[in-house]
């Protein structure tokens, strides 16, 4: 099996193309192989397969094994891939995911290979059943949650798969290991979830950090920082459009009010391929 080690903002990926459908026993595969110690390392496995909807699919299998149902920053990376690979040559495509369905894709093409990717991630899921939570609110906003003696307060947004924005006074320095893992189960969310804990700098830039559901601690997420500009709206703290500063870098999002969809906009890169 060859593979492509790629990245969006330090968000990495083991990148495999050419199979038709996922292999037996990917989950264990994904363990394995993402091991930073005793595989090739990585925060998911990411296989781009054939579609009968879209120009590709796209499948991620979170380091823990488990199945994400999207991925900004690996639709980034997929994007890329396909057109730097030769297996497109337009610079509008589609890409399927299992979670958000059938995502727009603009390339900006610079030297010939893709230099940043603008993805239209559909629109925000608000209904708290839905993201899901165990809240029968729409939307979910500023709502309290109790770990270990600590309350939160906490904004629900699915972007295709879930996450509860948290705002704190230092997302940068927040103690993203004490407290991200026991929120990610926490029962009031029965599909466990994704951590964001925002700064909110000015009305058109926050700091985020991130814990990933099966992944934990990531440099970048995608449909977090989404998730964050959405909740940052709704709780009247920036406007429709913002820069999420992640670890890893800088993603510009855009929640548009006239199609209510969400846009983001940042960069892939290749760091090397290799084969098992």
């Amino acid at each position: 099996m060859n593979f492509t080690k790629m990245h969006g903002l330090g968000n990495d990926f083991i990148i495999v193309s050419g199979e038709t459908t996922l292999p037996a026993g990917v989950d264990q595969t994904a363990i394995e192989l993402c091991n930073r110690y005793f595989g090739i390392g990585a925060d998911g496995l990411v296989f781009i397969l054939p579609s009968e909807q879209a120009d590709y699919m796209m499948r991620i299998i979170n380091s823990d094994g488990s199945e994400a149902e999207q991925c900004g920053n690996a639709i980034r990376c997929v994007s890329k891939y396909v057109y730097d690979h030769g297996m497109i040559d337009k610079t509008e495509i589609t890409i399927e995911t299992i979670g958000a369905g059938v995502q727009k894709v603009q390339l900006h093409i610079q030297d010939g290979k893709v230099a940043t990717v603008r993805v239209d991630m559909g629109e925000p899921v608000l209904q708290g059943l839905q993201v899901p939570t165990t809240i029968d609110r729409n939307p979910v906003i500023d709502y309290p949650i109790e770990v270990d003696g600590q309350q939160f307060r906490f904004t629900a947004v699915s972007m295709g798969n879930p996450h509860c924005v948290i705002y704190v006074e230092d997302a940068v320095n927040f103690d993203l290991a004490a407290w991200g893992p026991k929120l990610e189960n926490h029962p009031m969310f029965p599909k466990k979830i994704n951590v964001e804990f925002v700064t909110v700098k000015s009305r058109d830039f926050t700091d985020m950090r991130v814990w990933e559901r099966g992944a934990g601690p990531t440099l970048a997420c995608g449909t977090g920082a989404c998730a964050t500009l959405v909740s940052s709206v709704l709780n009247g703290y920036t406007e429709r459009k913002a820069t999420v500063s992640l670890k890893g870098g800088d993603l510009f999002i855009e929640w548009n009010e006239a199609d209510n969809h969400v846009y983001m906009t940042g960069p892939a890169a290749e760091v090397f391929k290799g084969s098992l």
